[in-house]
């Protein structure tokens, strides 16, 4: 009997390491994800979205090998909100996070000195406790969680560690990178180490280390640049680049026009900009390589997207989203419609085009069908799995699309609600109850408003809009007493007077062949004096 059980002792032995070893190839088996968030990167910011000035060979190679979403929205024309919708599948309005977090509200909003005629609605200054993040449905299902980069949805208490992520690298309350792009900055959750070091490309090394020291599990990594939401800064060698590009195209005598508020920029030929997008291409390119050095890359499902638009208006006034309209903070497709590609190794539209709208609450239902997951219907309520599409089946849902942004932007934007259904879009302004109407299969730069001559198409879309809004308990911006037309006058006056000519004054100076920011080039270029 001693005997027997002496024999049995290895056998034993090697039925539970192949058990481990089972266990251990089956999760292996599992679809890693690499998620990666630009922050305001316009849609045409990108070769292989048509712009022929910025330079960005790695996400085009991203995009000829995964499927592109021609009409990929983000739920929101500015961060928070649209971010909190990845996270939690949920549109705007339900959610509740509508405007930037930090962004003035109600009576506060006249401390602005603006003079609008609404005062914008109050909102949450957090991502939603009770919500499951996206990053809590991956955890719980037993992937690793990484956040590194912009955070922006709320502080203590509502950071990447209270909400699913096990490790933060950058993540913080502040919206833009506090100290600029090159080291020494200012972030309690990202250590300097090398003075002058590239912000964007750390932010990429952090995430690179991390999926090697994971790569026997599967993973959740999520990468939020900072980049290329302004304070715009670049090195010297990418300025001259592009400066000379711009130069050699043939530079435009006016850089801007008015838009319905501020001016807004006409053409890509800002330098300094090329160089911060050309430096997120960079750091994608490191991600793509660490994949492929460790054999990852047929089991990772990449994403690529960005917020909301280009900010063609206010803040640096950095790039120009036209053909499309507007940029970030604007009510129109070029303030939300993204550059949006799924890589997902195994499906059919390797390189493909899918033009069916989809936005940015649709990410958390994919990526838990993608990575054979169980749906959260009670959560992810907006969003809608992808899979099929990715599939290859590309039946047309005609669902709507729903925006709400109860608020004026930084850029000009309007208080304003959207629903978009099939090839029509509506947009219903709240400081007069207006409504604009575009089909935007024949008007996709929105030039006409058809809304009096399709009355009945604007009036349903109009009710269905309206009811969606009452049905989730939407905010709204409401009549401020103390307006003034007369001081609101003033202030469209001075913008035109002095602020049009000021950036153009820059724009010539930037593209001039003395440009110097500064002696160190922003921290770039450190010197020893």
């Amino acid at each position: 009997m001693k005997y027997n059980r002496i024999l049995l002792l290895p056998i034993l032995v090697l039925l539970l390491s192949c058990n481990q070893d089972a266990k251990k190839n089956q999760t292996k088996k599992r679809p890693n994800i690499l998620f990666i968030l630009v922050d305001d990167m316009g849609y045409h910011d990108l070769n292989f979205t048509g712009s022929t000035y910025y330079e960005t060979p790695n996400i085009d190679k991203l995009a000829k090998e995964g499927t592109v979403f021609t009409q990929g929205y983000a739920t929101s024309c500015v961060c928070s909100p649209s971010r909190a919708s990845i996270l939690t599948g949920k549109f705007t309005a339900r959610h509740g996070v509508t405007d930037w977090i930090g962004a003035a509200s109600g009576e506060n909003w006249r401390k602005r000195n603006r003079y609008d005629k609404l005062l914008p609605a109050d909102y949450l200054h957090a991502l939603p406790e009770q919500d499951t993040t996206l990053a809590e449905a991956f955890k719980k299902a037993g992937y690793t969680t990484f956040f590194a980069g912009k955070w922006h949805l709320g502080g203590k208490g509502s950071l990447p560690l209270d909400h699913g992520f096990q490790i933060n690298k950058g993540g913080w309350d502040k919206g833009s990178p506090i100290g600029g792009y090159f080291s020494p900055w200012r972030n309690p959750s990202l250590e300097n180490k090398l003075e002058g070091e590239n912000l964007t490309m750390r932010l990429a090394q952090e995430t690179a280390n991390f999926i090697e020291e994971n790569k026997d599990s599967a993973f959740l990594a999520y990468l939020s640049f900072y980049a290329v939401h302004g304070p715009i800064e670049t090195t010297f060698t990418k300025w001259q680049k592009y400066r000379d590009k711009a130069e050699k195209s043939g530079l435009a005598e006016n850089g801007f026009a008015m838009e319905k508020v501020l001016p807004i920029r006409l053409n890509q030929d800002n330098p300094v900009y090329a160089g911060l997008v050309e430096s997120v291409d960079d750091a994608v390119g490191v991600l793509l390589k660490k994949l492929e050095e460790l054999h990852l890359d047929e089991n990772t499902i990449i994403v690529f997207t960005s917020d909301n638009g280009g900010v063609a208006s206010g803040d640096s006034y950095s790039t120009s989203n036209r053909p499309l309209r507007g940029g970030k903070g604007y009510q129109w497709e070029g303030g939300i419609r993204e550059p949006y590609i799924i890589k997902a190794p195994g499906y059919s539209l390797r390189g493909g085009l899918v033009d069916i709208p989809v936005t940015g609450a649709d990410f958390y239902p994919t990526l838990l069908d993608l990575a054979g997951l169980e749906l959260l219907p009670n959560q992810h309520v907006d969003g809608i799995s992808l899979k099929p599409f990715l599939a290859g089946d590309l039946t047309y849902m005609d669902r709507p699309l729903f925006w709400h942004y109860p608020h004026y932007g930084n850029q000009g934007g309007k208080p304003s609600s959207i629903i978009r259904k099939g090839n029509w879009k509506l947009i219903h302004y709240w400081e007069d109850e207006r409504n604009e109407l575009y089909n935007l299969n024949q008007d996709p730069e929105e030039q006409s408003n058809v809304a009096e001559i399709n009355l009945e198409i604007a009036m349903q879309m109009e009710e269905e809009l309206l009811d969606w809004l009452n049905s989730v308990g939407a905010k709204r911006a409401t009549p401020d007493p103390e307006y003034n037309s007369l001081q609101r006058g003033q202030y469209e006056a001075n913008i035109k007077k002095e602020l049009l000519p000021n950036l153009e004054k820059h724009r010539k100076e930037m593209l001039s062949k003395d440009f110097e920011p500064n002696r160190d080039w922003w921290g770039s270029k450190v010197t020893k004096d």
